[in-house]
């Protein structure tokens, strides 16, 4: 196996005119929605409570974060400055409510709705992005796995980070990486548009897992046999205890697709000189297309990227001015990518500069823009599963649909008023960034939508229950008014029509039962009778109808198929 790449190696392989990648870091974001147990939503236990408990069995364990307040030495500046950024209703999403001197560290109800576990095993990742290629070797900055609370959708976090790239491999990173399973096969039998191969190393540089993307076999037979796509092995052994939905392993915590297979992501670049990239450089970071033999080529027609400059860049800061300059923030909605001089200490300064910014602030509004449209996928997707599972002649399945829609409406509503704003900060650049992000995966819209169809389901729910108590109305009043005849005709013989009174106690008793009896058989008989007895009623009080229509409305009564 080829030696991973060096720096002297890396340099050696860039082209002259093209741009050295002194420093390079990649997020990967992967949104999933979580399949919670029977138990687990009977017990209204969290899916991070579930991940508590395996102990030691999950390489998984919860972040406690500095917002906590356990720690006052461990609130660093940069904390801050992440903290200030977003306006109060963010602030308590993401680090819980304000509290106050009474109420101490740990009261309840102070919490943050978003929970992170991490783990600490994975040292490094090697791949290969093409056969051939030599292997590069990437540190893993952090892996998490982020819950929220009342929303079933979990999301991935792993950056990693390289030092001495080229353009090209920067590129194909980038392009290549972050793939939860192959598009598909050439004719050789390669995997295409992911890496040739991944592997996971630890800290004593042990293969932890492998990539199987080349298995084209298993990958296929696995869509044939259950409808959905099988989730790669280096994925699956990061994700682990938590499994695909339709994978036949055994685990409580189960996932699902729930977006594009290409994770979200972003990148920080640190270049040489910025300004040596071309038009075509930036298009191709920008839209995430991968490297090209040839600079001069546009990976699409330049007229759908004609407004390119406009729908994709944000250059408040792409002068040769200011502390960081010639930085150039480029975001597509999947990806946000900001390049900048390496030989700007500003920009590279992870406490302070916009190196910190990209892994705190900007990372935070990528994180609730990507789950926010998690979260509406989510609730889409459990109408649809509703809707599937309703049999209309199955009255525990209409009262399984019904409850089904109701959670969901209420569960929307908590959402709305939890997790939804358009504004999260009143800072120049966070708000542009995130109005960019936004704009591009159309939130609005798909919030539209979703709300439109949850809101259609319920008004049907309502109008159906109000048909039904119409049509109880409508059939207690024929009982009502044809049990008035017996009422006033016993009433006026004043219940001396046999005349009992002094008979023997069981004769009484039988009496009491034949009538009860014969009584609770017309009532239920007129019940049945009742949607007839209702349209000759209507008849009967129609001044246009002669008699004998009305007469033959009272024959429909006991007409056999009669509506």
């Amino acid at each position: 196996m080829p030696k991973p790449i060096t720096t002297s190696e890396s340099s050696a392989g860039t082209s002259p005119d093209e741009p050295a990648v002194q420093h390079f870091r990649q997020t990967l974001l992967w949104p999933v929605r979580l399949m919670p147990d029977d138990d687990a939503k009977r017990q209204n236990y969290g899916p991070w409570q579930t991940l508590r408990d395996q102990g030691d069995a999950s390489p998984w364990r919860e972040q406690i974060e500095e917002y906590t307040g356990h720690d006052v030495h461990g609130f660093q500046e940069r904390h801050y400055n992440e903290f200030v950024s977003f306006l109060p209703y963010v602030q308590r999403f993401l680090y819980g409510e304000g509290r106050s001197r009474t109420q101490g560290t740990g009261s309840v109800g102070s919490d943050s709705p978003m929970r992170t576990f991490r783990r600490r095993d994975i040292a490094a990742v090697r791949l290969v992005p093409q056969p051939g290629d030599a292997p590069i070797t990437l540190s893993v900055a952090h892996c998490d796995l982020h819950f929220f609370f009342d929303v079933d959708v979990a999301l991935l976090n792993l950056e990693v980070s390289a030092d001495n790239l080229s353009l090209a491999q920067a590129q194909e990173l980038l392009y290549r990486f972050g793939r939860a399973f192959p598009a598909g096969w050439d004719e050789h039998g390669a995997a295409l548009h992911c890496m040739a191969s991944v592997e996971w190393l630890g800290a004593d540089e042990s293969v932890l897992a492998r990539s199987d993307a080349q298995q084209r076999a298993a990958f296929i037979s696995h869509v044939a046999q259950h409808r959905a796509p099988r989730i790669a092995a280096h994925w699956e052994f990061v994700m682990h205890p938590l499994v695909s939905d339709h994978s036949e392993a055994p685990g409580r915590l189960r996932y699902r697709q729930i977006e594009y297979y290409r994770m979200p992501m972003m990148a920080y670049l640190a270049l040489d000189d910025p300004r040596r990239l071309t038009r075509n450089d930036f298009i191709r970071l920008a839209l995430v297309t991968g490297a090209s033999a040839s600079h001069a080529d546009l990976p699409y027609a330049e007229q759908h990227l004609a407004d390119f400059e406009q729908r994709y860049c944000y250059d408040r800061f792409w002068s040769n001015t200011g502390a960081a300059p010639n930085t150039r923030y480029l975001c597509n909605g999947h990806a946000l990518v900001v390049v900048g001089d390496a030989r700007s200490a500003f920009f590279l300064d992870g406490k302070r500069g916009v190196l910190a910014q990209f892994r705190h602030q900007h990372f935070l509004l990528f994180l609730i823009a990507h789950f926010q449209k998690a979260a509406l996928l989510m609730f889409s997707d459990q109408l649809v599963e509703a809707l599937r599972q309703l049999d209309i002649h199955s009255l525990m399945s209409v009262k399984a649909f019904k409850r089904s829609i109701r959670s969901s409406f209420e569960r929307f509503l908590r959402f709305t008023h939890r997790y939804w704003f358009h504004e999260i900060s009143e800072q120049a650049q966070v708000r542009a960034l995130s109005h960019l992000c936004t704009t591009h995966l159309g939130l609005d819209p798909l919030y539209s939508e979703v709300k439109e169809r949850i809101a259609d389901m319920n008004t049907y729910l309502d109008a159906d229950s109000l048909r039904r108590q119409a049509n109880t109305v409508v059939r207690l009043t024929v009982v009502t008014l044809f049990g008035l005849i017996g009422t006033i005709t016993t009433g006026f013989l004043g219940m001396n029509l046999l005349a009992e009174a002094d008979a023997p106690l069981w004769r009484k008793a039988g009496w009491f039962g034949i009538v009860m009896m014969a009584t609770a058989w017309l009532t239920l008989y007129t019940m049945v009778k009742s949607q007839r007895l209702s349209d000759f009623i209507d008849a009967l009080s129609n001044d246009r109808l002669n008699l004998r229509q009305k007469l033959g409305a009272l024959a429909r009564v006991w007409r056999p198929g009669s509506e």
